[in-house]
């Protein structure tokens, strides 16, 4: 099991169910390795220091023919080892997510599927880190409404 960081691991970063069921190989090149462990040092890290608990990664990288199984573009920065979906048990996806924009560096951060109405664990933050081109781009994506511009909690 190689690390990537302190707390997080290769495996976790390239684990999908899809590609298990579909035998999909989900393995990065170096350089996405490279990406994924600067994700990890300048994100991560920072965001399990301060909340002091585990992070789930719910998807991390995804190979070229994984995404499109999913239905997802080759482009996505999944692809390129630069994003990952997370949650933390205990902690509000809000709260996450707004912990990120005000305290952290990031390229993209989406408030994903988060409804209110549903608690606090609803949804999942999507967070990306691309080095020195970080946009600090927020949005909010939910099924209804599709992506909209900054974090909105409804």
């Amino acid at each position: 099991m190689s690390r990537l960081s302190p707390h997080f691991t290769m495996t976790e970063f390239v684990k999908s169910q899809t590609a298990e069921r579909k035998g999909i190989e989900n393995m990065p090149e170096d350089k996405h390795v490279v990406a994924m462990m600067a994700l990890c040092e300048k994100v991560l890290e920072p965001i399990r220091e301060h909340f002091g608990k585990p992070i789930m990664v719910n998807s991390g990288y995804r190979s070229a023919a994984l995404c499109r199984a999913i239905g997802s573009k080759s482009s996505s920065q999944h692809c390129k080892g630069q994003a990952v979906d997370i949650e933390i048990p205990g902690v509000a996806n809000a709260e996450l997510a707004q912990y990120i924009a005000n305290s952290l560096d990031y390229d993209q951060l989406i408030l994903e599927c988060y409804e209110r109405a549903k608690g606090p664990s609803s949804g999942w933050v999507h967070v990306s880190y691309v080095g020195d081109a970080n946009r600090k781009e927020s949005l909010t994506y939910d099924r209804v409404n599709g992506y909209r511009r900054g974090l909105i909690y409804t």
